[in-house]
């Protein structure tokens, strides 16, 4: 059988041209196992061996430097001996809603576990530290949101062992901390629960560890196998065990890791530091990083100036499970890019020059995955659609995932990657864009933020008011029926600064616009306190006493709004246009 040496990861063309095939054959053997990949797709090392063993041939992992000049892609250990692996600290994240304590728990962890006199020194800039458990080191990373978490999983940056889930007692479940459980599910990590504030009155453990059971985390009381711990960040009881079952589960996983090789990590952090310029706070992951070493993060090349640990002290070198601020960067680098220490100069730019070829590859691309790709594709092979679902209310909530998961067919495969209650916003973004979903809203709208970010990541956001225009947009796309649709496009944000009685017409909202414009011929979602009180035209649209077309951003503006005057100050206007769209 012939053998094939593969990167971890490669697009259908590269995969075809290494197996000796055309890219059809490729993409007609991933269809054998119910895969659909484009030619310029990327597909990993896993999907690349069952298209070869379609194929009659079997795949190798390349050697050491095929690996490391692909961006973003983890550490791989199995091209280490057995005998060269040791073992490294654990590395934990700790997630939760953000009244239910998780700030006062790490800082109880680092108070109590650092030694006497050192605790004052440790600095929050780096993001990350290392805290001395029983005489052995765990390092805790305080990533930037729960997107950021597992945006740096969706990119193979396994960062963390374990995700500890803090949930207050007299609290339970917040939408937060759902939130934090479907990125620790996303990201496919171990899941610890810390039952926090059980020194309360109102404390109810069962009821969280019941809540949990509903989210599909069984602790083991229950019979599951998920860990659950109480404790309490204000008086530090049970901190100890906490910080022993956290040994207890990550020993489970063994990390491991060769001291006695260039370094691999990944960025935890970076920005631009003044008097040292742009810094990045690195995870060593495997190897060992030292000063003056030539390094690459994906088209960055540069070499180490100096390295910084948790405690603000300057250290020559930096082995694994160990965060540093490494100081040597041309620019400010991206968090969750991979770290590669590289044998020189030559090296490190040449893999930088390839990573940025690469990288305008997949920008090329990377197109988010929408309803017209399904319509397109329809007849190709069963189709995956992960969904994100936001609905104005627990009932509608459910309602919708009814009908959706009713529709589920042999065309269509539905996945729901969260559901919650509320506006869509940045966060529902950021997890739809990890995981290739689409955002349907029912009822409800994107925040401002979420739209820029959807616009940025490419991510299709759907809103709706009636659940059969939902199946209906679904259904014609999986049956690929392009039929025209109408969708609403947001051109304007305004806010209300004031009502205007107007002679023979009522009251008018002056106003003032805040982002886009307001066009004569809009359709108005009239909001207040976050929720949409009404839909409307714009009856006119006035500048000072003339009738106008449309007002931009900064201008103040007169609008009547057909059959509504009841505005109040600081109502906001959201301004639409309908347009024919092909599904």
């Amino acid at each position: 059988m012939k053998q094939v040496a593969l990167p971890p990861r490669l697009t259908v063309k590269e995969l075809a041209q290494a197996l000796g095939v055309p890219p059809a054959e490729v993409s007609k053997a991933l269809l054998q196992h119910r895969i659909l990949a484009t030619i310029n797709q990327s597909v990993d090392f896993e999907t690349a061996g069952l298209a070869a063993q379609q194929l009659g041939m079997e795949v190798l992992r390349a050697e050491a430097e095929t690996v490391t000049g692909v961006a973003g892609e983890a550490p791989d250990l199995t091209r280490e001996e057995e005998g060269e692996l040791r073992t490294r600290p654990p590395v934990v994240t700790v997630l939760g809603h953000v009244d239910h304590g998780k700030t006062s728990l790490l800082d109880a962890i680092r108070h109590t576990q650092v030694a006497a006199g050192e605790a004052g020194g440790i600095t929050q800039r780096i993001g990350a530290y290392t805290v001395d458990v029983g005489g052995r080191p765990v390092t805790f990373i305080d990533t930037p949101g729960h997107a950021a978490f597992t945006a740096m999983r969706a990119r193979g940056a396994n960062v963390t062992d374990l995700a500890v889930l803090v949930v207050a007692a007299d609290d339970g479940i917040m939408p937060q901390t759902d939130e934090a459980i479907q990125h620790a599910k996303q990201a496919g990590v171990t899941i610890l629960v810390a039952i926090n504030k059980i020194d309360r009155d109102d404390a109810n453990p069962d009821r969280v560890k019941q809540q949990l059971t509903e989210r599909g985390i069984v602790v083991e009381e229950y019979g599951g196998e998920v860990v659950a711990v109480p404790v309490s960040a204000r008086s530090g009881e049970g901190i100890d065990h906490l910080l022993e079952m956290i040994l207890l589960v990550t020993d489970l996983r063994e990390p491991r890791a060769n001291p006695d090789r260039l370094a691999e990590g990944t960025v935890i952090d970076a920005h631009l530091e003044r008097g040292r310029g742009p810094v990045a706070t690195v995870l060593v992951q495997n190897g060992t990083l030292r000063v003056r070493d030539f390094f690459v993060v994906g088209p960055v090349a540069g070499r180490v100036q100096s390295l910084t640990d948790d405690r603000g002290r300057r250290v020559q070198s930096a082995g694994p499970g160990i965060p540093v601020v490494v100081a040597g960067m041309p620019e400010v680098v991206r968090a969750g890019d991979r770290f590669l220490a590289a044998e020189s100069e030559r090296q490190s730019k040449s893999i930088a020059d390839r990573n940025r070829g690469a990288a305008d590859q997949r920008s090329q691309d990377a197109r988010r995955v929408s309803l017209a790709d399904i319509g397109r594709q329809a007849g190709s092979g069963v189709q995956d659609l992960a969904l994100v679902l936001k609905a104005d209310s627990q009932g509608e909530l459910e309602a919708l995932r009814g009908v959706l998961l009713r529709f589920e067919d042999s065309l269509v495969r539905l996945r729901l990657v969260f559901e919650g209650v509320g506006p869509i916003t940045e966060t529902d973004v950021d997890l739809a864009a990890a995981a290739n979903a689409i955002v349907i809203g029912y009822n409800v709208r994107p925040e401002p933020n979420a739209r820029a970010a959807a616009d940025r990541g490419g991510v299709d956001v759907r809103t709706y008011d009636v659940v059969y225009q939902i199946t209906e947009d679904i259904e014609r796309a999986v049956r690929g029926m392009h039929a025209p649709t109408f969708e609403e496009v947001f051109v304007g944000r305004a806010e209300v600064r004031m009502r205007i009685k107007v002679p023979k017409i009522g009251f008018i909202a002056g106003s003032h616009v805040t982002e886009g414009k307001v066009v004569r011929d809009a359709v108005l979602s009239i909001r207040r306190d976050g929720r949409e009180l009404q839909r409307s035209k714009v009856a006119s649209l006035r500048r000072f006493k003339d009738d106008v077309r449309e007002v931009a951003q900064g201008y103040d503006c007169g609008i009547e709004i057909a059959d509504f005057q009841d505005f109040q100050e600081g109502d906001l206007l959201e301004a639409f246009v309908v347009e024919q769209r092909n599904a």
